[in-house]
C-alpha cells in the first residue's frame, strides 16, 4: 500500500500533485510519503502487539534525517551499520538506548563512538570483533551490551547479493560454534551478554526460511540458558520483501510475520527486536524523472530519461524491476508501446528496463519509478559528475525539500589541486 494515487488525471503524493513538486524542485528527484512511512511502521509495531518488543528501522534502506525523525517520533529504534549512520541517528534525535549497531566490520573508532554516545547493543559478528569491543569498553570504564550474530545456514531464497544467512556468506558466527563464542564472551571484561542476533537476507517473499532460522534460534536460546547465560533479547533481523512488479505475488504481510515470531520464539519470554527497512521505506518513495528524448533505434524504441543509474542503481546492480508510470494518467484503454528505458550516463548498463510495455509518453513528460524509497537515494553517486538528486517529503497537502541538489561548483570545489600542478 502507498499514498501515490492518480486523482483527476494526475499522480499525487498524498494531497500534492507530483507535477507541482517537479515544477518547483526540478527533475530528477526522490519523493517520499509521510503517511506511507507511518502506516508501514505501524503495521510492524501492531504485528508484535502483546510482546515486549522494539521495531528498529534498518537505516541503510533510506537514511535522510527527515525520514529518521518521522519514524523515531513514532517510537522506532534504529539499526545502524556504520559510524556515519550512528551519527545520523543521533542527529535525528534518536537516543543511544534505541540504536542497535550491526555490521561485519566495525572499526575501533566506530565502537568508541557508540560506547561514548550510548548504544542499545552491538550485534557481534566475529571473535576478533568481540575482543576489540571488550578492550575498548574496558579502557573506557564501561560495559558493552552485546548479542552474537549467529549464521544459521538457511537459504533465504532471495538474490545472491542480498542473502546473508548461508554458510558461505561473510556474516555472523556459525550457529554450531555459538556456545563456544558465548562462553568466551561471558569471560571477557567489559562485555555483557544480553541475547542472540540473526539475519538471513533481504527481499524475502516466503516465511519458510524465517521459520527454519527462528526455530534454530529458539533451540540455541535454551542451550545457552542451560549453559548459564542470561538470554533476554532476540534480534530477529528484517528482510521482509515488497512487490516490485504489479504481476508479483504479494509477499507475506507483517501480521503473518508477527504471528510466525510469536509461534516460534514467543514462549521464550524474550524481548523481541526486528529490523525492517525495505518494507517501511520501499513503497513510501518514488523517483520522478523527465523524458529527454524518445529515440527510434534498430528494431527498438528508447525512452531516454534525465534520471540515470547513478540515481537509481538497483536495476544495473541487481537486475531489479521497478514499475515505471506516467505522471499524467493515461487514457483508459491507451495502447501500450514497447520501450527500452535508459538514462544519459555513458554506460550500456545505464538501463532501467528492456522491452517494457508502457503507455506512450513524449519528450518533456514526467514518469515515476514506483517502490524506489529503499536503496535508492542512499546508493546514489555523482558518477559522470551528475549532482545527487534532491529528496522531497510530502505530508498531506505540504511538501519540503529534505536534501537539496548541489550545484556543479559545490561538487568541483571539493577537489583539491596539489601545489605542484
Amino acid at each position: 500500500m502507498d499514498h501515490f494515487l492518480y486523482r483527476d488525471g494526475a499522480l499525487y503524493a498524498e494531497d500534492v500533485p507530483v507535477a507541482e513538486i517537479a515544477a518547483s524542485v526540478g527533475t530528477p528527484f526522490y519523493l517520499y510519503s509521510t503517511a506511507t512511512l507511518t502506516r508501514h511502521f505501524q503495521l510492524f509495531d501492531e504485528a508484535l502487539e502483546g510482546m515486549d518488543h522494539l521495531v528498529c528501522y534498518a537505516m541503510k534502506a533510506a537514511s535522510n534525517q527527515a525520514i529518521l525523525k518521522t519514524l523515531a517520533d513514532l517510537g522506532a529504534g534504529m539499526d545502524v551499520v556504520s559510524g556515519g549512520e550512528y551519527a545520523r541517528a543521533k542527529a535525528a534525535g534518536v537516543p543511544g538506548e534505541r540504536i542497535v549497531f550491526a555490521g561485519v566490520g566495525k572499526t575501533r573508532a566506530e565502537i568508541r563512538m557508540a560506547l561514548e554516545g550510548g548504544i542499545r547493543q552491538f550485534n557481534v559478528e566475529s571473535e576478533p570483533e568481540l575482543r576489540v569491543i571488550s578492550e575498548m569498553a574496558t579502557s573506557l570504564g564501561t560495559v558493552a551490551p552485546i548479542t552474537v550474530r549467529v549464521n544459521p545456514d538457511v537459504d533465504a531464497k532471495t538474490h545472491v547479493k542480498i542473502a546473508t544467512g548461508k554458510a558461505e556468506n561473510k556474516f555472523g558466527i556459525p550457529i554450531g560454534k555459538a556456545r563456544e563464542v558465548y562462553a568466551e564472551a561471558a569471560a571477557l571484561p567489559g562485555i555483557k551478554v544480553i541475547g542472540i542476533d540473526v539475519h538471513i537476507g533481504s527481499q524475502l517473499t516466503d516465511l519458510e526460511p524465517y521459520e527454519t532460522a527462528y526455530r534454530k534460534v529458539a533451540e540455541l536460546t535454551e542451550q545457552l540458558r542451560a549453559d548459564g547465560h542470561s538470554i533476554s533479547r532476540l534480534d530477529l533481523g528484517g528482510g521482509l520483501g515488497i512487490p516490485y512488479a504489479p504481476s508479483n505475488e504479494a509477499p507475506p504481510l507483517p501480521s503473518e510475520y508477527g504471528a510466525l515470531i510469536k509461534r516460534t520464539v514467543g514462549h521464550l519470554g524474550c524481548e523481541i527486536e526486528i529490523e525492517p527497512g525495505r518494507l517501511i521505506a520501499g513503497n513510501a518513495g518514488l523517483l520522478v524523472s523527465r523524458v529527454i528524448y524518445v529515440k527510434q533505434g534498430e528494431g527498438r524504441q528508447f525512452l531516454i530519461l534525465d534520471a540515470a543509474m547513478n540515481d537509481l542503481i538497483r536495476p544495473a546492480m541487481y537486475d531489479a524491476y521497478h514499475d515505471i508510470v506516467p505522471v499524467i494518467e493515461p487514457d483508459a484503454g491507451a495502447e501500450q508501446q514497447q520501450f527500452d528505458v535508459v538514462g544519459p550516463v555513458c554506460e550500456s548498463g545505464d538501463t532501467f528496463a528492456r522491452a517494457r510495455m508502457m503507455p506512450p509518453v513524449e519528450s518533456g513528460e514526467l514518469v515515476a519509478f514506483r517502490s524506489a524509497g529503499a536503496y535508492g537515494a542512499v546508493m546514489a553517486s555523482e558518477y559522470n559528475t551528475r549532482p545527487l538528486v534532491p529528496e522531497v517529503l510530502a505530508k498531506g497537502d505540504q511538501f519540503a525539500v529534505i536534501r537539496r541538489r548541489p550545484d556543479f561548483d559545490e561538487i568541483i570545489n571539493r577537489d583539491t589541486i596539489p601545489p605542484w600542478l
